[in-house]
C-alpha cells in the first residue's frame, strides 16, 4: 500500500495556510504530529532540512506528520506576528490532525522558533500528550508560559548552538518541569550540521519511546 502523501490549504485566522500530511510508509499510524518550523522572518518553511529530518524520523516511528508554513510564508497567506499569530496557525494545523485522526494521541514538535511554538501550544492545549523541542533558542528571554507544561518534554540541543549555548540552556532546562529528557548532540551548528544522520535516528527512538 503506498504512503499517503497530500498537499493541503487549512483555514487560518489570517487566512489560508499551506500544509503537508505525510503517513508511515509501512503501517497505519499510532500517534499523529504537529511540526512546526523556525522563524519565518530568517528564511524558515516548513521544508527546513531539520523539521523534514524530525517529519522523517517520527514517521519511522509510525507517526502521521503534519508540516505547515506559517502566515505569510511561501503560500500562506497572512503576515508575521510576533510567534502569538504563529502559535494560532500551529493551533489550526493541530485541529486538522484531530479532526482526520480523532483516535491517535497526539505529539507536538518543533525546532528552533518552532520549538517555541510547540511548547505555547502545549500550554494552551491539553490534547497533546508528549513534545520534541530541537534547538530550542534561549537568547529569547520571555518564556514564563513554557512553566505550566507539564506533559513528557525531549530536548534536543547541539553542543555548538548558537542561539541556545550550552551554558545558557543547561540553566533554562534546570527551569522546566518534569517529565523531561536531554539529549546532547555533537554538532556544528544550531542547524545540527554534520549530525543530521544521528539527529534524525535520535528523534526515531524518541518517537518509538511512548
Amino acid at each position: 500500500m503506498p504512503r499517503r502523501i497530500e498537499g493541503l490549504f487549512l483555514a487560518g485566522e489570517a487566512g489560508r495556510l499551506e500544509a503537508l500530511l505525510e503517513e508511515p510508509d509501512d503501517r497505519a499510524p499510532v500517534e499523529a504530529a504537529l511540526v512546526c518550523h523556525p522563524h519565518p522572518q530568517y528564511g524558515g518553511t516548513m521544508h527546513n532540512k531539520v523539521v523534514y529530518r524530525i517529519g522523517r524520523g517520527l514517521r519511522r516511528a509510525g507517526c502521521v506528520v503534519l508540516r505547515f508554513n506559517y502566515r505569510g510564508v511561501n503560500l500562506s497567506e497572512g503576515e508575521y506576528a510576533e510567534e502569538i499569530g504563529e502559535t494560532e496557525d500551529a493551533r489550526v494545523a493541530l485541529g486538522e490532525l484531530q479532526r482526520r485522526y480523532p483516535d491517535l494521541p497526539l505529539l507536538a514538535a518543533g525546532f528552533s522558533f518552532g520549538s517555541r511554538v510547540a511548547l505555547r501550544l502545549a500550554s494552551q492545549e491539553r490534547t497533546i500528550g508528549r513534545l520534541i523541542a530541537a534547538g530550542f533558542p534561549t537568547r529569547l528571554a520571555e518564556r514564563e508560559f513554557i512553566r505550566s507544561v507539564s506533559i513528557p518534554k525531549y530536548f534536543v540541543q547541539s553542543t555548538n548552538d548558537q542561539f541556545g549555548p550550552r551554558a545558557d540552556f543547561e540553566a533554562f532546562y534546570e527551569t522546566v518541569r518534569e517529565p523531561k529528557r536531554l539529549d546532547w548532540l555533537a554538532a556544528a551548528d544550531h542547524f545540527f550540521a554534520g549530525a543530521l544522520d544521528e539527529f534524525e535516528a535520535l528523534v526515531l527512538r524518541i518517537g518509538e519511546s511512548r
